[in-house]
């Protein structure tokens, strides 16, 4: 080839390789995970679709900080060895945040891709990266740095704390999580089903953190069992990552009947205690035939979708239209597929039950979008005349949630704000009271996995900061 000639320009397809799941018809029926995960050659394939930009926009739309080029580059190589420990230098939950991360909000939101068709698939790569590690057998240990001799304490074991604690195990701390439920992972264990997020995966990434060194206390109340103030005396430092777990009811009449549940306990029901697995299982759940799940988050869909695998007609109650659901058009698109109805712009206004207190119908209102609100969505208003009612068996309220009272109402120097959340600095995590750090959820109210791990390394960062400067 001459100097006047050129290479030709490299052609990127513009769509994803597919990542192979259940069929719909199948997949009712049992509680396994619905996405089969990409095989080596699919993910090897998809890796190669990236641009290898300059300037990584990826990186700066992930809130963990993951180096995406570096270990796309690996995968292409098919060097996935070196692939998955450039991800967990910065994630050490990537088979976690690899599948119920919303990356379509995050880092493939601003692939540059995204604007020619489709972006990269970076979180189906990162969980084949994780799931290929963990066939390998025991994973490869990080170096640790030397102890320091420092304790720090990690208040919960969800997506935040176990964030913490990875990162601060790694730089020589020695960390200590208190869990005040019998099985490690939070909102990772008790709030997202199965068929989402297998338990036993959430076991193998807390198994990593333990052999890390990282120590595990269950069944420990913090305010209850310990007061904050009393750890404080034993640690150096201490993360508060306790998660947002006091559930939000719908204020009608009704809210009280037999049949009405927070998403909340549904779902641990369901997934800590076992409860899809009745009766070989000792945790009930009452057989409903009709279920209306009220609002329109990925928890919805979750409470939805795992109804109708127990053999309800499943309906998704939400006042706003599908353009405004929050939950990820990935979940959304599941639930479709199974036969989830949505009822879009209807708005519940009172709970019927019959003589014996159980639910037998949710009353409610035709709905439509008027001018926008302060966020800018706009704001739903009912239409005169157009009550109804929905025939339920069961209501459960998919709605939000608030942190637990329980350690602000022990600990009165920490400040809280409005709705019951800690108040900590967004950048670092710090908390009014000395040396106290949070994140997560109990913070920012409930939010998302990858969010929560953000927040953690920021507070990890601060902490190890404050550690160091003690000398």
């Amino acid at each position: 080839m001459s100097e006047n000639q050129t290479q030709p320009a490299r052609r990127f397809s513009t769509t994803q390789e597919e990542m192979p799941k259940q069929l719909a018809e199948v997949r009712v029926q049992n509680f396994e995970e619905v996405a089969l995960g990409y095989t080596a050659d699919l993910a090897m394939s998809e890796a190669r679709r990236c641009l290898n930009c300059k300037k990584p926009l990826c990186v700066t739309g992930c809130p963990v900080e993951n180096d995406i080029p570096a270990f796309l580059s690996c995968v292409v190589r098919g060097d996935f060895e070196t692939g998955i420990q450039i991800l967990k230098k910065t994630n050490c939950l990537p088979a976690v945040s690899g599948r119920v991360c919303p990356q379509e909000e995050q880092c493939e939101g601003v692939c540059v891709l995204h604007k020619k068709g489709a972006p990269v698939a970076i979180g189906r790569i990162e969980r084949f990266l994780a799931d290929w590690e963990a066939a390998q057998g025991a994973p490869k240990l990080p170096e640790k740095c030397e102890p320091t001799g420092r304790k720090v304490a990690v208040v919960g074991s969800g997506p935040a704390g176990l964030t913490v604690a990875g990162d601060l195990v790694l730089l020589g701390h020695e960390v200590t999580v208190f869990e005040a439920l019998h099985e490690l992972g939070g909102v990772l264990v008790y709030g997202i089903p199965e068929f989402r997020l297998p338990k036993a995966i959430v076991r193998r990434e807390v198994e990593y953190l333990q052999s890390l060194g990282v120590k595990l206390v269950r069944d420990f109340v913090v305010g209850k069992t310990r007061s904050l103030d009393s750890l404080l005396e034993t640690y150096d430092a201490i993360f508060i990552g306790a998660g947002a777990g006091l559930p939000w009811f719908l204020d009608v009449p009704g809210k009280n009947l037999i049949g009405v549940y927070s998403a909340n306990e549904y779902l641990t029901r369901l997934n800590l205690m076992k409860g899809y697995r009745f009766p070989t299982m000792p945790t009930p759940i009452v057989p409903h035939h009709r279920v209306a799940v009220v609002g329109g988050g990925n928890v919805a869909m979750d409470c939805a979708r795992s109804a109708l695998r127990l053999g309800a007609e499943t309906h998704i109650v939400y006042r706003r239209s599908k353009a405004e659901l929050p939950a990820r058009a990935e979940e959304v698109e599941n639930a479709e597929e199974e036969g989830v109805i949505f009822d879009f712009l209807t708005l519940p206004t009172r709970i019927l039950g019959n003589d014996q207190g159980i639910v037998i119908g949710l009353e409610c209102v035709r709905m439509q979008l008027g001018e926008p609100d302060a966020s800018g969505r706009r704001t739903p208003e009912p239409i005169a005349g157009s009550e109804f009612i929905l025939d339920a068996d069961a209501v459960i309220c998919a709605l939000g949630n608030s942190p637990n009272p329980l350690i602000p109402a022990t600990t009165p120097d920490l400040a809280v704000g409005r709705k019951g959340n800690i108040v900590a600095d967004e950048a670092t995590g710090q908390t009014s009271k000395a040396r106290v750090w949070a994140g997560g959820d109990v913070v920012t109210g409930a939010a998302t996995v990858i969010l929560a791990m953000g927040a953690g390394r920021k507070a990890a960062r601060s902490i190890h900061e404050y550690l160091s400067s003690l000398g």
